[in-house]
């Protein structure tokens, strides 16, 4: 009787097993992972990985009809700083005008550094820096010595490709470091989306990044561009921070209208 009451007991305990060894593999993951990050040339496979997934979703992707032509809208307002959001910009760097140059920013960390090859691979110049992490009204120098080498590229005729909310930050408030470029530069911000109707939304992740997936629709769209003055104070600049964030959350939301074939 007494051994027949433990048996279940004896059963339950056994079931945390899986569990251990994907303990294990976490380990072993996390041994060689920096190991890999350091290695030249693993980065310069996986970047070349990447990006030729990035260009095969792009191409396997059908524009809809009234999605925007990016050499256009870089004919008309270029050079601009196209802005958009975190967690919706991973098919950015393949839908690049090719007959005008176009730089990013990347940050200075390590987990940067692989989307930087990424993008020089499809066809961006790079400016490395702490762009995004300022608050609403002020810009850290680190971020300010980026936007700096940001406006400098602008005046040798490269446009700029730029994620308009901040790190880790709230989702979808474009930061000031956007709107302190625009001003500097005397250059407008075009608000950018890229959508496609095969997507899978990552929902654990702060911005709930999209990942595109091929053999769909596409809509890029592009909005009115947003200029400011180069005397505007904090009250303007502010102002002008809600535009950019209204603007490309409604150019967002009509590119997945379209390619979800919503009115």
């Amino acid at each position: 009787m007494g051994d027949r009451a433990m048996a279940p007991s004896s059963r339950v305990e056994a079931k945390p097993r899986p569990r251990a060894r994907a303990g294990v593999m976490k380990t072993l993951w996390r041994r060689v992972r920096k190991p890999l990050a350091r290695s030249h040339h693993v980065k310069k496979a996986l970047a070349f990985l990447m990006a030729a997934g990035i260009r095969f979703i792009e191409r396997t992707n059908r524009r809809v009809e009234g999605s925007h032509d990016m050499e256009e809208v870089m004919e008309a307002h270029g050079p601009a700083i196209a802005g958009l959001w975190h967690g919706q910009h991973l098919l950015a760097p393949a839908v690049n005008p090719r007959t005008h140059p176009v730089v990013a920013l990347f940050s200075r960390s390590a987990d940067a550094e692989l989307n930087a090859l990424v993008a020089q691979r499809l066809g961006f110049d790079i400016v490395r820096g702490s762009g995004g992490r300022e608050g609403k009204h002020k810009v850290r120098k680190g971020g300010a010595a980026a936007l700096i080498q940001l406006k400098r590229k602008i005046e040798a005729g490269f446009s700029v490709a730029m994620i308009a909310d901040i790190p880790h930050g709230t989702p979808r408030q474009a930061g000031l470091g956007i709107v302190t470029l625009a001003r500097l530069s005397g250059r407008p911000i075009v608000p950018m989306a890229i959508a496609t109707s095969r997507r899978k939304v990552l929902k654990n992740t702060w911005d709930k990044t999209t990942v595109n997936l091929p053999f769909g629709r596409l809509a890029l769209i592009l909005g009115e561009p947003i200029f400011v003055a180069a005397d505007a104070d904090d009250h303007e600049m502010e102002e002008k921070r809600r535009q950019v964030t209204d603007a490309i959350d409604e150019v967002t939301g009509k590119a997945y209208q379209l390619v979800d074939g919503r009115e």
